[in-house]
């Protein structure tokens, strides 16, 4: 395959990159980079992609890698607040249901563990085979199963309104 062809296939995947970054980073800023750090690794370690792979599950597994070390990072540093958000905001509320909704999902894919809301949008958002999460997360098959599950299910349920873990009866 001519290095024009590999270019192009990891071109290809830039709008689907950009959508994973922005469910997982939450800010364009963040996300935007993410992007870009995956791009720089992808074609700086493009001999190192097997060409019987999927080029998508490569590029997925490099940013998920990328994520992760940085959220380990950031935890490590002390929380700096931007001087922006103190800044008052023009008071407009969105009178629109969707915008309602689509701010009560994104509100509950941030309160996800990291790991569930990674599956979660990788699946859902995606639309990725398990098989090619569990390639990308390095996870058993069970492991993406289960977590996918767990996710959605904390989701349905910020999404119902219910605060806590349903609690079951045990006799």
């Amino acid at each position: 395959m001519a290095d024009d062809d590999l270019d192009q296939l990891v071109i290809e995947q830039i709008p689907h990159l950009r959508r994973y970054a922005m469910a997982l980073a939450g800010d364009r800023d963040r996300a935007d980079d993410l992007v870009q750090d995956c791009l720089e690794r992808a074609w700086s370690r493009l001999g190192l992609w097997r060409r019987d792979g999927s080029m998508r599950a490569w590029l997925f597994t490099i940013m998920h890698n990328l994520n992760a070390n940085a959220v380990r990072k950031a935890k490590r540093r002390p929380r700096h607040d931007s001087i922006d958000d103190a800044l008052p905001q023009p008071a407009v509320p969105p009178s629109q249901d969707d915008w309602l909704a689509l701010g009560a999902l994104s509100s509950g894919l941030a309160a996800l563990p990291e790991e569930q809301r990674a599956v979660v949008l990788l699946v859902g958002l995606e639309q990725l085979r398990y098989e090619e999460v569990a390639t990308i997360l390095d996870l058993p098959m069970g492991t993406v199963m289960s977590r996918l599950h767990r996710g959605r299910e904390r989701l349905r349920r910020h999404l119902a309104g219910d605060a806590g873990p349903a609690l079951r009866r045990v006799k």
